[in-house]
């Protein structure tokens, strides 16, 4: 990969290209003062785990895979369900619960927009693992943070 996060300040780069390259479960490609971009490789039979972002709206979109994308207003009850493949986004409104998963028989690479930052610049997960186990994935002091409950995980 050759794209770095280098913070607020103005960059471009090949989006497709870098996310189709990406290999890590989660990098941190771009991190702006109001928003994230983030790249996600998500295994066979993976998924990105059930969560709710109370103040954080999303947008994924895939590059290469098929998914399932589920939502609902609680973690019990995933009201939205849709398969999507590449090409498609997810929009996750703040304040969902939420999943994607791996269906295919193939690597799923996609990446997600968050409003507002999310993880911390230039963070690399290998792992969901390790993202799960990382205690150090906070947004930059600089980012505009809204005042909201924390986010959750099933």
């Amino acid at each position: 990969m050759s794209i770095t996060d280098i913070g607020p300040r103005p960059q471009s780069f090949d989006l497709e290209t870098e996310t189709l390259e990406n290999t890590n479960y989660r990098t941190v490609a771009w991190s702006g003062t109001y928003l994230q971009v983030t790249l996600m490789s998500i295994p066979v039979n993976g998924d990105i785990g059930l969560e709710k972002h109370p103040a954080t709206d999303q947008f994924l979109r895939l590059d290469r895979g098929r998914g399932r994308a589920q939502m609902g207003p609680a973690k019990d009850e995933l009201t939205f369900d849709q398969e999507v493949t590449d090409g498609w986004c997810i929009l996750v409104p703040a304040g969902s619960w939420h999943n994607v998963t791996n269906i295919g028989d193939e690597p799923m690479q996609l990446y997600t927009v968050y409003a507002p930052q999310h993880h911390k610049p230039g963070k690399v997960h290998q792992t969901k693992t390790d993202a799960d186990n990382d205690t150090d994935d906070e947004p930059a002091e600089w980012s505009v943070q809204p005042r909201a409950a924390e986010d959750e995980h099933a």
